[in-house]
């Protein structure tokens, strides 16, 4: 019987076993797995890394009426997850909003104010959350807008 070192036959199955040959394929296995690691690694690392920056938009909204409106937005807005501030001026029918870009996004924020009853930019008011709002808050066409003295 050889050596099994220097490729002799093993007993049970009959064949060659040869143990540095073994540890080069897994060596070469190793070596593959850490390219690709460290190739992901790498690629990752190249990303921009912006953690809890800020970022302020305004939003169109075309249907905002009053006051009333104006603090019910506001109020709303502050409660979205991400949003930092949300100014709304009902003259100039614009919403400033401070939000984190890690946490929420502009289309989820005009979504969340289409929600409350109000158009955003393009995304249009939800229908039902539009009939709960105070007739005042509705657009004129529907017969809202601001009291007649």
């Amino acid at each position: 019987m050889k050596h099994l070192l220097n490729g002799g036959k093993t007993l049970q199955t009959g064949k060659r076993f040869r143990i540095f040959e073994f540890k080069q394929d897994c060596m070469k296995n190793i070596l593959c797995l850490s390219l690709i690691l460290g190739c992901f690694a790498f690629s990752y690392g190249q990303q921009p890394v912006r953690k809890g920056s800020a970022e302020t938009a305004t939003i169109s909204l075309p249907t905002v009426q009053c006051e009333e409106c104006k603090d019910r937005i506001e109020k709303y807005l502050t409660r979205e997850d991400g949003v930092l501030k949300a100014t709304v001026d009902f003259k100039r029918k614009t919403c400033k909003v401070t939000y984190l870009w890690d946490r929420t996004t502009i289309e989820n924020i005009k979504t969340a104010i289409a929600n409350i009853g109000y158009d955003a930019d393009d995304v249009a008011a939800d229908p039902e959350a539009y009939k709960r709002l105070p007739t005042r808050c509705k657009k004129p066409e529907d017969g809202g807008g601001p009291e007649k003295k």
